[in-house]
């Protein structure tokens, strides 16, 4: 059930435990044939795991849900969740289960000492909901693929101490060829995208046509996110992708445009149209407004005159 508490699964071992499936070959990595996940227990109370987890599947015909994000996985996907996160399986009877694909779980310790340790945390992607999954060609399902294989390879074989060099430039490559796939999908999904984005422009247009935008303060990247039902950092991954600029860019566009207006057609302070613009501080409006425009408010206006 949604409403109890999470299982949480500090170790890899205790996730094959979990889910009735042979000790990991290491401690701190593991490779899962998805097929090997053959039964799901009724009211599975999600889980939060302390590792990273990568996953190949299709077939899997359930509900999950990523925080309060629902996706049916009728299709394969490839999705990424970071330590910390919670997936739930929907469902109150015993599911058996006929997937394939694979799981790859990475804990952070394996990393320890290596440039991904702190590298992995650029691949925004881990942060995405799990309706934001990755949706593979064949072509690319082949390459990441290829990929795994050399892991699931090199995970079987006798360990020492070239293993783990091998296996984190094989998980390095599978990431970097992941960032690439979801730009294509970014560009791919145009009409999907271009709704989004035009749903953005709605959305800014109508908050700062409020005339209590003093009250309101300035629109946040979560706040905006969360209006379009989108995870912030996807959001910010599709706009750059189409339009180059971030969801954070596309704010302070629209406060300089409307600050623009009020300098050029009221005799408004600069303090004044900062407060009403939402700032707190008149200085971090005029700093921001300089940054984007090369000229102070005052010298803008002048311009006009």
């Amino acid at each position: 059930m949604a409403d109890k508490q999470p299982l949480r699964f500090k170790t890899i071992s205790e996730f094959h435990q979990f889910r009735e499936l042979p000790k990991p070959e290491h401690p701190l990595i593991s490779v899962i044939d998805a097929s090997m996940v053959t039964r799901l227990k009724a009211n599975e109370p999600g889980y939060v795991k302390d590792f990273y987890s990568i996953a190949m599947k299709r077939g899997f015909h359930g509900k999950m849900k990523y925080g309060q994000q629902d996706f049916d996985f009728n299709e394969g996907v490839m999705f990424f969740m970071a330590p910390g996160q919670v997936l739930r399986i929907e469902g109150e009877m015993d599911t058996t289960l006929k997937q394939s694909g694979w799981m790859l779980l990475v804990h952070p310790d394996f990393l320890w000492n290596t440039p991904l340790a702190k590298g992995i945390k650029q691949y925004e992607y881990f942060d995405y909901s799990v309706n934001e999954a990755l949706f593979l060609s064949e072509k690319e399902e082949m390459i990441i693929g290829g990929i795994m294989q050399n892991i699931q390879q090199e995970y079987h074989s006798n360990i020492d101490k070239f293993s783990q060099k091998v296996i984190i430039a094989q998980l390095e490559l599978l990431l970097t060829y992941s960032e690439r796939f979801y730009q294509r999908q970014f560009i791919t999904r145009k009409i999907a995208n271009h709704r989004t984005l035009e749903r953005l422009e709605e959305l800014l247009t109508a908050w700062f046509s409020n005339d209590e935008l003093a009250g309101k303060g300035l629109p946040t990247v979560q706040w905006v996110a969360e209006s379009l039902n989108v995870s912030p950092n996807y959001l910010s991954g599709l706009l750059k992708a189409l339009t180059g600029q971030s969801t954070q860019q596309h704010i302070h566009d629209r406060i300089i445009e409307k600050a623009k207006e009020k300098l050029s057609t009221t005799d408004l302070s600069v303090s004044e149209i900062a407060y009403e613009l939402g700032f707190e501080h008149p200085q971090s409006f005029s700093k921001l407004f300089k940054s984007k425009t090369n000229v102070s408010p005052l010298d803008f206006r002048q311009s006009f005159n």
